[in-house]
């Protein structure tokens, strides 16, 4: 009983070194919060692994706006398999918004965060598991971020026989 609660951490490290099939070699994976030609970066969420919640910290550099008073942006939570899971809000003041960062038109540089609760658009807590947060702005090449869930001690029930 107690040898298939270890074995879900390890599934879960395994699967973290794999690509998602969205994940392209040019984008590459990301650690820490790096300056990119594209003019925006996507920073590791915190906190990470996830139990509930997870704010997703990203910038957008003034060489975004020289030719535009806005930019378009996108931030969305993608399974292993590249399924859209969720898409994050929009945070005003450290309080989430009920505005997902799809699509949304941002009019000035700098940093700002989104907020995920975890859920998917159902209302349903996502299974612990392997996600990727992508964003994309102005349909440029997106940036990725690994990010874990992990919903402990929640009705898991062990694959191996009762001795």
């Amino acid at each position: 009983m107690y040898g298939a609660r270890s074995v879900l951490p390890i599934l879960v490290l395994l699967a973290g070194s794999l690509s998602p099939p969205t994940l392209h070699a040019q984008e590459g994976r990301l650690e820490g919060p790096i300056q990119s030609e594209q003019g925006f970066y996507l920073e590791q969420n915190y906190p990470n692994p996830v139990t509930a919640d997870t704010w997703i910290p990203f910038s957008l550099e003034k060489s975004l706006f020289e030719h535009s008073d806005s930019v378009v942006v996108s931030l969305r939570i993608v399974n292993l398999l590249g399924q859209v899971v969720a898409f994050p809000v929009a945070t005003e003041d450290g309080k989430s918004t009920r505005e997902r960062v799809f699509n949304l038109a941002v009019r000035a540089p700098g940093r700002l965060v989104a907020y995920w609760s975890g859920r998917d658009p159902a209302g349903n807590t996502v299974p612990t598991g392997m996600y990727y947060g992508e964003l994309t702005v102005n349909n440029r090449p997106k940036m990725v971020r690994k990010i874990v869930v992990l919903r402990p001690g929640r009705g898991r029930r062990s694959i191996l026989p009762r001795l």
